[in-house]
């Protein structure tokens, strides 16, 4: 039996810092990676804030910027405490531990249900929406498996594989990453499964803004925190072209297990599972072999000795003055629409780090950088 508990470790928000992020990552081009790196830097929500205008128009924007206003975020914090749910900042206790070491990990999160869930270790199970009997049978089989031996699971809500195992551990602890905001849940058949998860142990979460309708391109990232929240990722009848094996792939990534479960080679929704074992995927032929091989990764310190450093605001930060244009010249003229690693600017200009970071945020501001996997960065050119 694994711990009950990650370990809670983190700094609450005030309520003034929790509104001033919220409409921080309201705003326009503002992603999970620039707001980490504009409070970083300016060291507080409501100073980067202030900066938003200039850094937009010092990146070449030739539109005025759309920020959150503070009205803007108070009815959504207040429609989200209506709803009984509330947000968990990344730097928070009851923020994930294994989804706050991704890259771009989600400054705020919104979540319904039981808070202690999200700091237990977790596994997520995903695959077909067409599940055969025996694929969500097996499903079952193992989210059971690992609700017993002290995982919370988690998988998307959607039909088949996702809800035989969302249904399997709602007794021991289960958590549905939605696509959109938590009051729009997708497919509508599973409303009273939802209402079931955050009534018990269960817990539902989110990143999208509250009334949000989840769009096809949302869920990817939805997927994103699956993975992120995971320790391994258990893909149950995938098809060849399917988000399980997104989410298989981001778990990869992450540098978490991927398992999967093998099937016919006649039958159409195995056919991304068997390419998963050829590539290296853990084979899973009984319950158990999930538990053994997360055995090892469930300790309550996992993650604490090398947790990504998360956005902590500091008063007084010194702010460094702007590049000049030359600076800037230089460093747009070294990127292009080709990805490149943001230490390969760095060592191509031969500017200092601070340098770089800062006219990538003013790029990124102005709606002209494009972030890629594994940091990379690439830029939209300018007619």
């Amino acid at each position: 039996m694994v711990a009950g508990s990650a370990g809670r470790t983190g700094i609450a928000l005030t309520e003034k810092q929790r509104i001033a992020w919220l409409r921080l990552i309201r705003s326009d081009n503002v992603g999970p990676t620039t707001f980490r790196d504009l409070i970083n830097h300016y060291g507080s929500a409501e100073t980067a804030l202030a900066m938003l205008p200039e850094l937009s128009q010092r990146g070449g924007s030739t539109r005025v910027i759309r920020i959150a206003s503070e009205q803007d975020a108070l009815r959504e914090l207040e429609a989200v405490h209506r709803f009984g749910a509330r947000f968990i900042g990344i730097g928070e206790p009851d923020y994930p531990q294994a989804l706050r070491e991704i890259d771009g990990a989600p400054p705020l999160l919104a979540v319904k249900g039981n808070l202690a869930t999200a700091t237990r270790p977790a596994i997520g199970i995903v695959g077909s929406r067409n599940a055969s009997i025996s694929g969500a049978k097996f499903t079952a089989m193992i989210a059971q498996a690992c609700g017993r031996a002290g995982y919370a699971v988690i998988s998307g809500l959607a039909r088949g594989i996702d809800t035989a195992a969302h249904r399997a551990s709602l007794e021991t602890g289960t958590i549905a990453a939605m696509a959109g905001g938590l009051d729009q849940p997708y497919p509508p058949e599973n409303i009273g499964l939802l209402e079931e998860i955050w009534s018990g142990n269960g817990l539902a979460i989110s990143e999208m803004p509250f009334g949000w309708e989840p769009r096809a391109r949302d869920f990817p990232r939805r997927n994103r925190l699956i993975s992120g929240v995971s320790l391994g990722m258990v893909v149950v009848e995938a098809a060849t072209r399917s988000g399980s094996l997104i989410t298989a792939r981001l778990a990869g990534e992450f540098g978490r297990l991927v398992f999967a479960v093998p099937g016919s080679p006649l039958d159409p929704r195995c056919e991304g599972t068997n390419g998963l074992l050829k590539d290296g995927a853990m084979i899973v032929t009984h319950p158990d072999d999930v538990v053994e091989a997360l055995r090892p990764l469930a300790e309550p310190d996992l993650f604490r000795a090398h947790l990504a450093e998360p956005p902590v605001e500091r008063s007084g930060r010194p702010i460094s003055l702007p590049p000049d244009d030359s600076y800037r010249g230089r460093i747009v003229d070294a990127l292009g629409p080709t990805p490149v690693e943001i230490d390969d600017i760095i060592r191509h200009t031969g500017f200092s780090v601070s340098a770089v970071h800062s006219v990538l945020l003013e790029l990124d501001l102005a709606g002209r950088l494009h972030r890629h996997p594994g940091g990379l960065v690439s830029i939209s050119m300018l007619d």
